[in-house]
C-alpha cells in the first residue's frame, strides 16, 4: 500500500492520543483531587469571616468566574452565604445550587412514585412536601458529625501544639504543622488558618475566621486563650495543657451522661415510629383496612388529632433526654 496511507494512520493516531491526553488534562486541571483541594480551600477563605477584599479578589473572581448560570443566580438570594458555609461544614462537595435543586426536584418525583401507591392523595402531597426537607436533613447530620469529630480531636490538637511551643516552634509553625501531620478534618482546617496567615491576615483574624468555620464551643475557648495569652503573655504551653485537661473531663462527663439518656432516647424512636411502621404494615396485608381513616370524616379528624399529639409527645420526649454538658 501507499506509504502515504500508514503515515496518515499514524498521524490520526498519534492525533487521537494527544487528543485525550488533552483531554484528560483538562478534566484533571478543573475536576481533579488537586483542583478540588484548591476549590475546597479558596471557598473555605472567602467564607472564614472578616477578610480584606483586596486579598482575596483574584481568587473570588477566578472562583466566580468557574460557576455555572444556576450557581451564580442562586447566590443571588439574601444571606445565601449562610447555607454555603452550613454546606462547608458539613464536609460535603455541594454547591448552594445543588442543594436547592435537589430540594426542588424531589417533591415532584415522591409525588410520582406516589400515584402509584395505594394511599390517598393528601397523604403523597404530605410525603412529597416533606422530601424536600431530606436533602437539608442529611446536610444536618454530616455537619454534626463533622463537628463532633472534629470536637473529639481537639484534645489531642491542643497537645501537639503544646509540644511543638516546648520543642522551640513559633506559633505559626505550629499551626503549619498541624495542618500537615494530623489527622482529619482537623488539619484541613489549620490548613486553611495557615493559608490565610500567608495570604497577609494577621494571626487575630485568621484564628477569629476558625472559629467562625468550627463552630465548636471548645474550639472559641482555644482561639481566646490564645488571642488573650498574645495581649498579655504568658506560657502558652501551660495554658494548651490545661485546655486539654478541662475538655477531656468534660468528655468523660459527657460520656456519662450519654450512657444514662441512651434508653430514653431508644424509647422516644421506637414510641415515635412505632405507629407509622404498624400502618405500613397493615396496607401491605390489607390495603383496604385503614381506609376508612381517610375517606370518613370521623377519621379524618382522628388522624389529625393523632398526629398533633405524637408531635407533642416527640417533642416532649426529645427535651428531656437533651442534656447540656
Amino acid at each position: 500500500m501507499n506509504p502515504i496511507f500508514y503515515a496518515a494512520i499514524v498521524l490520526l493516531f498519534v492525533a487521537v492520543v494527544l487528543a485525550c491526553e488533552g483531554a484528560y488534562d483538562w478534566w484533571n486541571s478543573r475536576h481533579g483531587p488537586a483542583a478540588r483541594r484548591v476549590e475546597a480551600r479558596i471557598r473555605s477563605v472567602s467564607l472564614g469571616g472578616h477578610t480584606g477584599h483586596e486579598q482575596l479578589t483574584i481568587l473570588k473572581q477566578r472562583s466566580a468566574d468557574e460557576e455555572s448560570l444556576l450557581n451564580k443566580a442562586v447566590m443571588r438570594i439574601p444571606r445565601i452565604d449562610r447555607l454555603t458555609l452550613y454546606l462547608q461544614q458539613s464536609g460535603l462537595r455541594w454547591s448552594a445550587a445543588r442543594l436547592v435543586g435537589l430540594c426542588a426536584v424531589l417533591p415532584p418525583v415522591v409525588l410520582a412514585a406516589g400515584m402509584f401507591a395505594p394511599a390517598p392523595l393528601a397523604a403523597c402531597v404530605g410525603a412529597a412536601l416533606m422530601s424536600a426537607t431530606l436533602p437539608l436533613l442529611y446536610v444536618r447530620r454530616r455537619r454534626d458529625k463533622r463537628l463532633r469529630q472534629l470536637e473529639r480531636q481537639l484534645p489531642d490538637l491542643c497537645e501537639m501544639l503544646a509540644r511543638a511551643l516546648r520543642s522551640g516552634h513559633a506559633f505559626t509553625g505550629a499551626i503549619d504543622m498541624v495542618g500537615t501531620e494530623f489527622a482529619e478534618p482537623m488539619s484541613g482546617e489549620f490548613r486553611i488558618t495557615f493559608d490565610e496567615i500567608n495570604y497577609g491576615i494577621s494571626l487575630n483574624q485568621a484564628l477569629l475566621n476558625l472559629a467562625t468555620r468550627v463552630p465548636i464551643g471548645d474550639l472559641r475557648y482555644f482561639v481566646i486563650a490564645v488571642l488573650i495569652q498574645r495581649e498579655t503573655g504568658g506560657n502558652l504551653a501551660e495554658v494548651l495543657d490545661g485546655i486539654t485537661a478541662l475538655i477531656r473531663e468534660r468528655f468523660k462527663l459527657f460520656d456519662k451522661v450519654r450512657v444514662l439518656s441512651a434508653e430514653g432516647k431508644m424509647s422516644a424512636w421506637v414510641l415515635g415510629l412505632l405507629p407509622f411502621g404498624v400502618g405500613a404494615l397493615m396496607m401491605v396485608i390489607n390495603p383496604g383496612f385503614l381506609d376508612v381513616l381517610w375517606q370518613d370524616p370521623v377519621g379524618i379528624r382522628m388522624v389529625g388529632g393523632v398526629l398533633v399529639a405524637m408531635l407533642f409527645g416527640v417533642l416532649w420526649m426529645s427535651r428531656i433526654v437533651r442534656l447540656r454538658v
